[in-house]
């Protein structure tokens, strides 16, 4: 059999390294999001619209606030961006055979999924240099310190509510996750919303057993200087739960 030297045929075909499929899946996934008016629209639009509420009109005072608005407007944004967002996006695009088209590629499930969750953190990123530097101009400050672990907080609440909008947007059809996500996003919105208005946001109790009360009440102890234990491991344990069920129940076809 003869044999010949590397290099004589081109290109030299050959399986993507596992960095390079993740890269370039994450890159796909970030821009196609970013593009999309409605994510714009959940995810920046409507939170930042909260953010300027909250500094105009005079009952801001009442729910403390802008300490009481960032938690609540980034547990928002959180929210739209991982949860509702992807459960849609995923949902329709298994429903018009796009994500079997990416496997198809040659691409792996994991690498179409890990690509998504890319997506969601880049648009977060986004969304704290936006609503960072509009917090900022309305007057808000926070240590150094507190606003670090107000980051870790998030992160963990951004792959939580990911793991949840990939299990929903992943297992049902697309007409029910439409109807669904939105009405789970108003329920989870209006509890925090509750929650801040009755007590304020720290020191919620049992209600941080509800994920978005977790975010938003792990968000407020954080700025104000506290370790937010029990959201912390409300938000772990929905996460390995989500996560669990996105594995078990996520179908690429719909």
């Amino acid at each position: 059999m003869p044999t010949f030297a590397p290099g004589t045929f081109a290109p030299d075909a050959r399986a993507s390294s596992v960095s390079s499929m993740i890269t370039a899946q994450g890159i796909m996934e970030a821009k196609l999001m970013v593009r999309h008016s409605e994510q714009q629209l959940l995810s920046i639009i409507i939170p930042l619209g909260m953010l300027i509420a909250f500094r105009v009109f005079p009952f801001a005072e009442d729910l403390g606030g802008m300490d009481g608005a960032i938690p609540m407007v980034f547990a928002v944004a959180a929210t739209s961006a991982g949860f509702t967002g992807q459960a849609i996006a995923v949902a329709f695009d298994r429903r018009y055979g796009a994500l079997k088209r990416s496997g198809a590629s040659g691409a792996p499930a994991w690498a179409i999924i890990v690509g998504k969750i890319i997506a969601v953190f880049a648009m977060v990123c986004l969304q704290v240099i936006i609503l960072g530097l509009a917090s900022y101009f309305l007057g808000f400050r926070a240590p150094l310190t507190g606003i670090l672990l107000a980051f870790v907080v998030l992160l963990l609440g951004v792959a939580t509510f990911t793991a949840m909008g990939l299990t929903v947007g992943g297992s049902l059809s697309a007409e029910i996750v439409l109807a669904l996500a939105n009405l789970i996003w108003f329920v989870l919105l209006g509890i925090v919303g509750w929650t801040l208005y009755s007590q304020g946001l720290t020191d919620v109790g049992w209600l941080n057993i509800i994920p978005s009360v977790a975010l938003a009440s792990g968000l407020a102890e954080a700025l104000a200087g506290s370790i937010p234990i029990l959201p912390v491991i409300s938000l772990a344990a929905w996460a390995v739960v989500a996560s669990f069920a996105a594995s078990k129940w996520f179908r690429f076809e719909g």
